[in-house]
């Protein structure tokens, strides 16, 4: 887990915003987030949510976002968002939105 104000990938500073960028750009991190935007899951069905994403790797990515308080467990539904991992899922919807124009404009040059 990247700490804030402490050395992360990429900065010495570990300003907030870098302890972020460290902690969303590690493999599966964001597709994590992405596959529980609708709905809790279980270890098994995010594993497969997550194209079979190595157990090890997706379990170590759960625990680093239960840590940073953006995912937590629940018993017998599996795996939520917390309302502050809503917040993050909120903060992306300009960037899904510029996802869609991206690709249709990526179209029209073909």
């Amino acid at each position: 887990m990247p700490k804030i104000q402490g050395p992360v990938r990429g900065s010495a500073t570990g300003r907030q915003i870098m302890a972020l960028l460290d902690l969303l750009g590690r493999r599966w991190t964001l597709r994590i987030v992405w596959e529980l935007r609708e709905r809790p899951l279980t270890s098994r069905a995010l594993r497969a949510a997550c194209d079979e994403a190595s157990p090890t790797v997706l379990q170590a990515r759960l625990s680093e976002l239960r840590e940073a308080g953006l995912v937590q467990l629940q018993a017998g539904s599996g795996y939520e968002l917390t309302p502050l991992g809503r917040e993050l899922l909120d903060a992306f919807a300009p960037l899904y939105a510029f996802a869609g124009r991206w690709a249709e404009g990526r179209d029209k040059l073909s």
